[in-house]
């Protein structure tokens, strides 16, 4: 008897165990229901790394709730992957905001004065709809106000601008935030129902991007 109990429970302890995973199953999100894939890919800056583009405005609220929780995303990524934010312009209102941004890009201050712009715009209630206005702010970051003044127009901007409207124009978007991954996949909250599931896609897409690229060396 005392072998038959030990053949037992060693039968139903084997079969629990087989039972169980090993590791949970990863989340699998489909195409046309969590995200978009791009009808004509839009080439990334720097192909060498699994790019996730974030088209944003500095005017939409938002933007202004994501940039939080994009930042820590990114990150907590390896060096294989990029964040790289593309202010959209849509009108008048947005224009001003996405010169002042890429002027920041030009200078190299918008590390520094990303996060404090939102700040500024939506908790602070001000506005920076002038050259002057985005002088007197950035030169609070380490720059002059006069290289504010002589960026905000120049045509090394004007140059980042139309490099940021050709991008907005062939991820096909017509609202922010959005994420599109690779140049491919376009990501919405309002497809997927929040902007934490946003990065959960996203996530999603640069495992899949990182799992093909390891597959064809």
């Amino acid at each position: 008897m005392h072998r038959i109990a030990v053949l037992l429970i060693a039968f139903f302890s084997l079969s629990a165990f087989a039972a169980e995973p090993a590791v949970a199953p990863a989340a699998n999100y489909l195409e046309g229901k969590d995200y978009v894939l791009l009808d004509e890919p839009v080439r990334p800056q720097d192909p060498s790394k699994i790019e996730v583009a974030e088209v944003f405005s500095y005017l939409c609220g938002h933007c202004f709730h994501f940039e939080p929780l994009v930042s820590a995303w990114a990150k907590a990524q390896p060096a294989d992957v990029v964040l790289v934010p593309v202010h959209a312009n849509w009108g008048e209102a947005m224009l001003p905001y996405q010169r002042g941004y890429y002027t920041a890009v030009l200078l190299k201050v918008k590390t520094k004065s990303h996060q404090a712009t939102f700040d500024r715009i939506h908790r602070d209630g001000k506005e920076l709809a002038t050259a002057e206005a985005w002088a007197d702010f950035l030169s609070a970051y380490g720059v002059t106000k006069q290289a504010v003044l002589s960026s905000y127009n120049s045509f090394a901007v004007n140059s980042l601008l139309a490099q940021a409207d050709a991008r907005v124009r062939g991820y096909k978007i017509s609202s922010t935030p959005e994420l599109i991954v690779e140049g491919k996949y376009r990501i919405s909250s309002r497809q997927v129902g929040s902007q934490e599931a946003m990065l959960k896609v996203a996530q999603f897409l640069v495992d899949k991007t990182r799992a093909e690229r390891a597959a064809k060396k």
